[in-house]
């Protein structure tokens, strides 16, 4: 069973999370809010993105990349398609 799978319910909920701390940066955007709690709620939200990703890239590399039964080209596959996800994530 996928990693994702096993641990959706707590990923579901740092997705919900994400979701309100955007919601309230959007609302205090509107509600023309000061800039220094703009950009508190703009590192909560990116906090908790890099907290998502982190997760699944471990739980990727622990149970994908860990997994006893493939052979090393397998392997490096892998870790070519996770270096181009993190490649594109850091830009």
């Amino acid at each position: 069973m996928s990693h994702t799978i096993a641990d959706k319910k707590k990923l579901l909920t740092r997705v919900r999370r994400i979701r309100g701390q955007a919601d309230a940066l959007e609302k205090a955007l509107e509600s023309e809010t000061g800039c220094i709690a703009i950009l508190q709620q703009i590192a909560a939200v990116r906090g908790a993105v890099n907290g998502l990703m982190s997760e699944v890239l471990e739980g990727h590399i622990r149970e994908h990349l860990m997994e006893e039964g493939l052979d090393k080209a397998e392997k490096e596959q892998d870790l070519e398609k996770i270096v181009a996800v993190i490649r594109s994530y850091m830009k």
